[in-house]
C-alpha cells in the first residue's frame, strides 16, 4: 500500500507523451514539475519523488539521455509538451493514494490542505464551499474536469459542484498564479484540475472490476456509492453513482433543518487508444440540495438552494506524425433554484438561473531548431437566463417545475488565440507566450496578456525558478446584474486584471523534499462596491474601482522516513507547509468600498502518515494505517453578527485523524473530523460549523 518515493538521478527525455489525452496537462501541452505529494502540503514535486508509475528506460537518444515513458501520467504545464525535468512552473499534485487515505469526503475539503489554497465553508462535507487561491476569490480561478473548463460564469460559489466522488479521482493538479495563457479567461489565480480513472485498474482476466461502499456517522450521515470499470480491445469504459445525505448539526430559531444536505452524482467515462489516435470522453450529472442557513442575509435562517449540472466533452489527439493536434468540444448546464425562505415562496419568491457553456478548443504542436512551438484558439459561449440577472427577454422562458418564468438573460461569447515558445537547454528552459482574448459582451478591443518562465537546474536535486505572468478574469453575470437592497449593479465592468511575479527554488532527494516560492501580485479593475462617504443615504454601486498589491510566501518540507530511519516501518512520511500573504488596498479618502478583504495572512498545514501493523503475506496481506492531519488559519478581515457588533476573525486549529484497514477486496475506515470538537470557528462570519463528525465505512472491490 505504501510505496518509497523513486529518485530520478539522470535527465529524462519523453519520446512518447503519454495515451491519456483528457490530463490537465496534455490538453494544455506542457511539462511540469510533478511528484506524488501527501496531502498535507500539496507542494509542487520535483520529478525525484514520483512514486506510483510504472517507468520504462532504453539506453538509446541523442546525448546520452535515456527515453521513459510514464504510465498513466502525462506531466505538462505549459501548451507544449516538454521533457521530464525541464519545466519551469511549479505545479502541486496530490496522487489518488493520498486522496484515499484523507479524512474527507468531497474534493471541497480535501483542498483544506493545500497551503495555498483557502477553502471557506458554509456546509460540512462539502455542501457549502468557496474556494481561492493565493488570496483570490472563488470567481478568480478556473476548474477543470479532466482538463475541460468546468467554471460556472453565473457564481464561483457553484463551480464545484461536479460528478465526481473522491475514489474515482487518480490525481488533483494545482497551479498557483495568473495562467490565463494556458487556461484562459477565468484563470486569474490560478486553475484546479480533477483527472479521474481513465482505465480499470487490478483488472483480472474478465478485464471488469466492480467497486462498492457504503458509510454512515454523526448527524444523520449516510452515503453509498458503486463504480463499473471495463476494458477490451482499445476501450476503456467507467460507469459510477453515488447518493450522500445528513440531517445538518444545527437547526433554525423555530425548529427546522437549515444545514441538511443530500446530494447525487452519475459520471460515464470511455476512451479509446491505438497508434494513430488517442480520443476520450466523459458525461455527468450532479444534484444537491442543501440548507443555506443565513449564508446570503441574515433576515432568514431557513434559506435553501438546489442546483442541478450536466457535462459532456470529448477531444483527442493523433498519436503519429510531426504536427500534433489537439482538439476539445464540450457542453455543461447549470440550474440553480434559490429560497430566501425554505419552502415558502408566497413569502419571497424563488430566484431562478439556467447556465448553459459550449466550448470549441484546438491546440497544436511542432518541434523545429528553435525548439517547440504551440499555438491554438479556442470559442466558449455561456448563456444565462434568469428571474434576476441579465437584460430583459423578448419572449419569457419557462423550465418544467418552476413557478416563475425566465424573463432575463444575456449571451456572450469568447474568442482567444493563443502562442507559446519554448527554448530548451541542457540545464536552463525558457517558455514564454500570450494570449489574445476578446469577448462580445463589452466593446473592448482584443485583450493582450503575455507570461514568460525560467528554470535553472543547478543540480540533479536543485532548481532555481522565475516566472512573470498577466492574466484577466471576465466578471461573473451576478456580478453584473445581480440587484439588492440599496446595491446597483453594472452591465459594463471590465474585466479584471492581474500581473505577477514569482521567484523560488526546489530541493529533493529520496528523504527529503522542500520548496520555497515568494510572489507578488498587482491587481487592477478589481471588482468591488462603492459609496459616496459624504452622503448620508448611501447607494452601492458596482465598478472597476479597486487596486490590491499582494505579497506572499510558501514553504513546504517532506520527510521520507523510510529513507532516513531504514529500521523501522512505523513512520512513513510527515509534511510541513506554511503561507503568508499580505494584501495592501489603495484607498481614496472619499470613498468608501465594501470589500473586506478576507483573505487567508497565515496557513499552517502539516501531516503525519503512520503504519500501525502489517500481517498476512500476498492477497491475504493485511494492513492498518493512520492518516492525522493539522491545519491552522489566521483570516484577515471582520464581520458583523446578527446583534450588529463587529468582530475580527480569530485564529483556529483543528485535527483530522483517519485508521485505514487495508485489504486487496475489502477495506474499513474510522475517520474523525474537528477530532478536539472545537465549536468556535467561522470561515463565514455568522455561518457556525459543526464540532467533532465520525464516520465510519467499508469498501468492497471485485
Amino acid at each position: 500500500m505504501y510505496k518509497k518515493q523513486f529518485m530520478k538521478r539522470d535527465i529524462f527525455k519523453f519520446k512518447r507523451f503519454s495515451n491519456k489525452g483528457y490530463a490537465l496537462f496534455r490538453v494544455l501541452g506542457r511539462e511540469v514539475v510533478i511528484g506524488v505529494l501527501s496531502v498535507a502540503t500539496l507542494s509542487a514535486a520535483p520529478a525525484s519523488t514520483i512514486s506510483e508509475q510504472t517507468w520504462r528506460a532504453d539506453n538509446g537518444g541523442e546525448d546520452g539521455i535515456r527515453e521513459v515513458e510514464l504510465d498513466g501520467v502525462t506531466v505538462a504545464g505549459s501548451r507544449a509538451p516538454l521533457a521530464l525535468g525541464q519545466a519551469a512552473r511549479m505545479v502541486s499534485v496530490l496522487s489518488s493514494e493520498d486522496i484515499q487515505a484523507a479524512p474527507v469526503q468531497s474534493v471541497n475539503d480535501l483542498l483544506k490542505y493545500a497551503v495555498g489554497v483557502d477553502v471557506r465553508q458554509r456546509g460540512a462535507m462539502g455542501a457549502q464551499t468557496d474556494i481561492g487561491i493565493r488570496g483570490g476569490t472563488s470567481d478568480q480561478m478556473a476548474i477543470l474536469l479532466n482538463g475541460v473548463n468546468i467554471t460556472d460564469p453565473q457564481t464561483g460559489h457553484n463551480s464545484l459542484d461536479i460528478p465526481v466522488e473522491l475514489s474515482e479521482i487518480i490525481r488533483i493538479e494545482i497551479i498557483e498564479g495568473p495562467a490565463s495563457r494556458i487556461f484562459g479567461t477565468s484563470a486569474l489565480t490560478g486553475a484546479i484540475n480533477i483527472v479521474t480513472h481513465e482505465k480499470p485498474n487490478n483488472l483480472k482476466a474478465q478485464n471488469i472490476n466492480i467497486d462498492a461502499r457504503i458509510e454512515g456517522g454523526s448527524f444523520g450521515f449516510l452515503a453509498a456509492g458503486a463504480a463499473v470499470k471495463a476494458k477490451k480491445a482499445g476501450f476503456n469504459n467507467s460507469v459510477s453513482g453515488s447518493w450522500q445525505h445528513s440531517d445538518g448539526f444545527q437547526r433554525s430559531k423555530g425548529g427546522a433543518l437549515n444545514s441538511d444536505y443530500t446530494t447525487s452524482k452519475a459520471f460515464y467515462q470511455g476512451s479509446f487508444t491505438n497508434r494513430s489516435i488517442d480520443i476520450s470522453w466523459h458525461a455527468g450529472i450532479s444534484n444537491k440540495n442543501w440548507g443555506s442557513n443565513v449564508f446570503y442575509g441574515l433576515g432568514s435562517d431557513t434559506q435553501f438552494e438546489h442546483t442541478r449540472k450536466w457535462f459532456t466533452a470529448v477531444q483527442g489527439e493523433n498519436c503519429r506524425g510531426w504536427f500534433k493536434i489537439h482538439p476539445q468540444l464540450y457542453w455543461q448546464r447549470n440550474d440553480d433554484r434559490f429560497e430566501y425562505i425554505r419552502n415558502e415562496e408566497s413569502r419571497v419568491p424563488f430566484n431562478h438561473h439556467r447556465t448553459d457553456i459550449f466550448g470549441a478548443q484546438l491546440n497544436s504542436y511542432f518541434n523545429s531548431q528553435l525548439g517547440r512551438t504551440a499555438f491554438g484558439a479556442e470559442l466558449r459561449n455561456e448563456n444565462v437566463k434568469s428571474t434576476t440577472l441579465g437584460e430583459r427577454l423578448d419572449e419569457p422562458y419557462t423550465i418544467s417545475g418552476a413557478s416563475r418564468s425566465l424573463t432575463k438573460g444575456l449571451s456572450r461569447s469568447t474568442f482567444s488565440f493563443h502562442l507559446e515558445h519554448n527554448i530548451l537547454l541542457r540545464n536552463f528552459t525558457l517558455s514564454a507566450g500570450f494570449i489574445l482574448s476578446k469577448n462580445t459582451w463589452n466593446k473592448r478591443h482584443y485583450g493582450f496578456y503575455p507570461g514568460i518562465d525560467a528554470s535553472y537546474r543547478v543540480s540533479n536535486n536543485w532548481k532555481m525558478f522565475a516566472s512573470w505572468n498577466k492574466a484577466l478574469r471576465l466578471p461573473s453575470f451576478t456580478e453584473l446584474y445581480y440587484n439588492t437592497g440599496g446595491h446597483v449593479p453594472n452591465p459594463n465592468l471590465a474585466p479584471e486584471e492581474l500581473s505577477a511575479l514569482e521567484v523560488g527554488t526546489k530541493y529533493a532527494t529520496p528523504a527529503l523534499s522542500a520548496s520555497l516560492s515568494l510572489y507578488h501580485h498587482r491587481y487592477r479593475n478589481m471588482i468591488d462596491w462603492i459609496a459616496d462617504s459624504l452622503n448620508d443615504r448611501r447607494i452601492w454601486k458596482s465598478v472597476n474601482h479597486t487596486k490590491v498589491r499582494v505579497v506572499g510566501i510558501e514553504a513546504n518540507t517532506t520527510l521520507n522516513f523510510g529513507q532516513i530511519w531504514k529500521s523501522q516501518n512505523v513512520i512513513k512520511n510527515f509534511s510541513i507547509g506554511y503561507s503568508y500573504i499580505h494584501q495592501d488596498k489603495h484607498e481614496q479618502p472619499w470613498i468608501v468600498t465594501e470589500s473586506k478583504m478576507e483573505y487567508l495572512r497565515h496557513k499552517i498545514v502539516a501531516q503525519l502518515n503512520l503504519h500501525i501493523l502489517g500481517f498476512g503475506h500476498n492477497k491475504n496481506a493485511m494492513s492498518v494505517d493512520m492518516n492525522l492531519k493539522y491545519r491552522f488559519q489566521k483570516r484577515n478581515g471582520f464581520y458583523t453578527d446578527n446583534d450588529g457588533n463587529t468582530h475580527n476573525y480569530s485564529p483556529y486549529g483543528l485535527v483530522d485523524a483517519r485508521i485505514t484497514l487495508s485489504h486487496h477486496v475489502l477495506s474499513a475506515s474510522l475517520e474523525a473530523m474537528n477530532l478536539f470538537n472545537h465549536r468556535s470557528y467561522v470561515d463565514y462570519g455568522n455561518v457556525s460549523q459543526p464540532g467533532t463528525w465520525i464516520i465510519g465505512g467499508i469498501n468492497i472491490r471485485i
